[in-house]
């Protein structure tokens, strides 16, 4: 059977449906993914079909707007009796749920937030209300359905009466040291006993980069690597140029999923300090979480609770309770000073038990139980 799964942002940076994709094609399924022209086009190398839908629009409603009209028109042209339709989040799923029943084909919905909570929205109340109505039409519809954290499938079944499946957006088993996949890389020069800390993901709001920025004016002896890019970029470029920080505070930009895995294994702490800005901040279970116990690295965490949870079961680092620099200063002192091999056998053990390979089966059985239909 094939697959048409698509997604409105870069599918050279989307782990989770690179994931899932090569896991499709795994199990035997004809796969293409479809992604935009959205901030570029990327190049591909991938082992299953990927294919783009142009993007004049890049931004607000003129964006969704272009991107869902397109996408119909794409799914339709090529989806046949033979196809499962797979959606990516509530800006995609419109579309797919038309053609599901246009052509009477079996929908899947990956949700990978809950989209009429994103803190982006709190200030939008009408863009806000719009997300809400789609979901609310939408979701209770969806017979196949996962989701990425317990905290989402939960709010999911409350709202709306759904019983999404938790798949959870972690890595592929990691082996370290493994010098043959070892990819060179333009890194800051660390001055001698200084530890790194590192933060890897996007630049957005509500991931608590200011306070961990503040934090460092009480530092001593390491430095901050920020890897990713963001629309708070500029404005946290500037926080750091203001409180002269230049000299400890480093941004490596964007870097593709399969280099940061040479890199952050170089960390002594990794940061994962998310604000609760609303529910779908408050209940994610963000990937660098994995990516950290899959490098052997601990993670300074926030208190919200999926995060917080499994930092605490695992026992892989600190957990604050409050975002505030000083205690955050002091939260990774203590950290650098028991030093990452204080938490390596606890990582290790989190490594085994969170990462795909042991999410995998939960997928396969959901794309079986079409096939019996």
């Amino acid at each position: 059977m094939k697959i048409l799964a698509a997604v409105i942002n870069n599918i050279e940076t989307d782990q989770r449906l690179d994931k899932v994709c090569n896991s499709l094609l795994k199990f035997g399924y004809d796969v293409e993914l479809i992604g935009t022209t959205l901030r570029g086009k990327p190049i591909l190398n991938k082992p299953y079909k990927t294919s783009f839908i142009p993007i004049k629009n890049q931004e607000g409603f003129k964006l969704y707007a272009e991107f869902n009209f397109k996408l119909f028109v794409n799914l339709l042209l090529k989806a046949d009796k033979n196809t499962i339709l797979l959606a990516n989040d509530l800006d995609s799923l419109f579309p797919y749920y038309l053609v599901s029943k246009i052509k009477n084909l079996p929908l899947v919905f990956d949700s990978h937030e809950i989209y009429s909570e994103l803190p982006s929205l709190h200030n939008r109340p009408n863009t806000k209300r719009v997300w809400k109505i789609l979901e609310k039409f939408l979701l209770p519809k969806i017979k196949y359905f996962y989701t990425v954290s317990n905290g989402y499938a939960n709010w999911f079944a409350k709202e709306y009466g759904s019983t999404p499946v938790v798949v959870r957006n972690v890595p592929h088993l990691q082996k370290l040291n493994n010098k043959e996949s070892f990819i060179f890389y333009p890194l800051p020069e660390v001055p001698p006993h200084h530890k790194i800390v590192l933060y890897q993901g996007a630049l957005n709001m509500s991931r608590g980069l200011e306070y961990i920025i503040q934090a460092m004016q009480y530092m001593d002896n390491c430095v901050f690597w920020i890897a990713g890019d963001g629309p708070l970029r500029k404005k946290i470029e500037q926080l750091v140029l203001d409180l002269k920080l230049s000299h400890k505070i480093y941004f490596l930009g964007s870097v593709s999923p399969k280099v940061l895995k040479t890199i952050t294994p170089l960390a002594e702490v990794g940061i994962s300090l998310e604000q609760d800005l609303g529910i779908s901040y408050r209940y994610a279970l963000p990937n660098k979480i994995f990516d950290y116990f899959q490098a052997r690295v601990p993670v300074l965490s926030t208190y919200l609770p999926e995060i917080k949870s499994i930092v605490e079961k695992y026992q892989v680092g600190r957990v604050i309770q409050r975002h505030d620099a000083e205690h955050i200063a002091e939260e990774l002192t203590i950290m650098l000073k028991q030093g990452k091999k204080h938490y390596h056998d606890n990582l290790t053990t989190a490594a085994l038990a969170c990462c795909w390979e042991n999410e995998e089966p939960k997928l396969k059985t959901i794309f079986e139980q079409i096939q019996k239909k």
